[in-house]
């Protein structure tokens, strides 16, 4: 009889996807283990929930809809945060912090002396974006692009602090985001279409040590990378894009049925460009395949962390960085695509956030 029924269903739920084209059928949550809210973090110049410009067009979705809406009517209860634009990771991960626990967000005492900034910013007082969160109460944590470095630095803020900030702050002043501890706050995070490793989008380094600009020129990336703890009490996943194609001559071009035209002429310089950095790494031909931002190879994993292939029939592990297979598709396909639009990202978002809930 179940057999009989699950045609009918399946039929159903068929035409109700072209009649209702948000139609969502919910997720059988029978094989699930957990169910902890989702924390989604934009990239460089990105938006979140609590900026006015993400009601018009959602970072999340894009032209296809706001992903996390969809998300949520699955079961999944998911948070856009808002973080600066431009900022460097750190800054980035204090706004995090202080979003999340309804705080005023606070950058560190040695941090903004040396940076020669405000110590203390934005009040989140009275408006969190998650109610509760503690060890019981965890959180999964996804960043696209530079967010994906602002979750590893905002992860091992948790787990381990800071000792610059600890040595510098008095005990009663200092912000318990600077003093740990707190690693099994953390359930997972999964790094989207993330310049682990940097990018040779950027030639150079900027001068500005407080920017994003900074934190993904390749040299910079591989020195914070030493900063940044992998906890063992944490599950990491990364989902690197690729949207070009490889030439005769071992070169990669863009691939215009897939990849935006803003992004097509910086994917066409990534995927011939191969130079040795001033500190001395070398940027070779694993390194000319791209997303059009991003180096395929540097959305693969950090530098400075254990990480292997995922495979789907070996047990996922804590501590280990677990690579996705590469996506097709553009720098923006992960948030939606903006015009070559990408109607499989929802099913690639449920697909993955029931393979963390049933760990």
């Amino acid at each position: 009889m179940a057999r009989l029924l699950s045609f009918p269903l399946a039929l159903i739920t068929f035409l109700l996807s072209f009649i209702f084209p948000n139609f969502s059928p919910k997720v059988d949550q029978t094989d699930w283990n957990t169910n902890y809210s989702y924390v989604f973090v934009h990239g460089l110049m990105g938006w979140g929930s609590y900026d006015i410009q993400y009601d018009l067009m959602p970072y999340w979705g894009m032209f296809n809809g706001e992903l996390l809406s969809k998300l949520d009517d699955k079961g999944y209860n998911c948070y856009a945060a808002s973080v600066a634009p431009t900022s460097s990771a750190w800054d980035r991960a204090c706004e995090l912090y202080a979003q999340l626990t309804g705080t005023v967000v606070d950058y560190g005492k040695a941090h903004s002396e040396a940076c020669g900034h405000d110590r203390y910013g934005t009040d989140y007082t009275g408006r969190a974006l998650i109610k509760k969160w503690d060890s019981e109460n965890k959180i999964n944590l996804l960043g696209h692009s530079f967010g994906g470095a602002t979750i590893r630095v905002f992860a091992s803020m948790m787990a381990i602090g800071s000792a610059e900030e600890i040595a510098a702050t008095d005990e009663n002043d200092i912000s318990p985001f600077f003093t740990g501890g707190k690693a099994d706050w953390i359930y997972s995070l999964t790094a989207l279409a993330a310049p682990h490793n940097g990018t040779s989008a950027y030639s150079e380094s900027s001068s500005d040590i407080d920017s994003a600009a900074y934190d993904m020129f390749i040299d910079n990336a591989y020195v914070l990378n030493e900063t940044i703890h992998t906890s063992e009490l944490t599950y990491y996943f990364s989902i690197p894009c690729s949207a070009t194609v490889k030439n005769a001559d071992g070169t990669y071009s863009a691939d215009t049925h897939l990849m935006e035209s803003m992004f097509q002429s910086s994917a066409n310089e990534m995927g011939k460009n191969m130079w040795t950095t001033p500190a001395g790494h070398v940027i070779d031909e694993t390194w000319l395949e791209n997303d059009g931002l991003v180096n395929t190879i540097s959305a693969k994993a950090p530098s400075s962390a254990p990480s292997k292939e995922f495979n789907e029939n070996e047990a996922v592990v804590p501590g280990v960085w677990h690579i996705m297979p590469t996506y097709n598709g553009d720098h923006m396909s992960l948030q939606g695509g903006l015009l070559k639009t990408n109607t499989d990202v929802e099913r690639l978002y449920t697909e993955h956030l029931e393979m963390i809930n049933c760990l």
